[in-house]
């Protein structure tokens, strides 16, 4: 079920008439710019998702770069930079309040 080339001249027919000649141009315009900006956030969301697929080979290579040797300064750097805390020396839990109300004698 196609559509004929009667219908085509119709519906174009319909569209003319309920536009007419002075606002066809604009809504044509308008239309083309629609479908440019359509097209540019379809080709903006694949490569997004190429960049997200692309994502765990770039974390690949920031993990080794991590492992790597470091030179003496970083290595201070990076030891003055972390908190010291002793191994030995293990936190005291807080005191608890275990008093019970004196209404319930239960």
């Amino acid at each position: 079920m196609s559509l004929g080339p009667w219908e085509i001249i119709l519906i174009l027919l319909v569209i003319f008439l309920l536009f007419g000649a002075t606002r066809l141009p604009n809504a044509a315009r308008s239309l083309g710019r629609s479908m440019r900006i359509f097209k540019s956030e379809m080709d903006e969301m694949k490569n997004d998702k190429n960049a997200a697929n692309s994502t765990p080979n770039n974390q690949a290579i920031t993990d080794q770069a991590a492992q790597a040797p470091q030179s003496p300064q970083e290595q201070q750097l990076n030891q003055q930079a972390q908190p010291q805390v002793d191994p030995q020396v293990a936190p005291q839990p807080e005191a608890q309040n275990v008093n019970k109300p004196e209404g319930d004698a239960r």
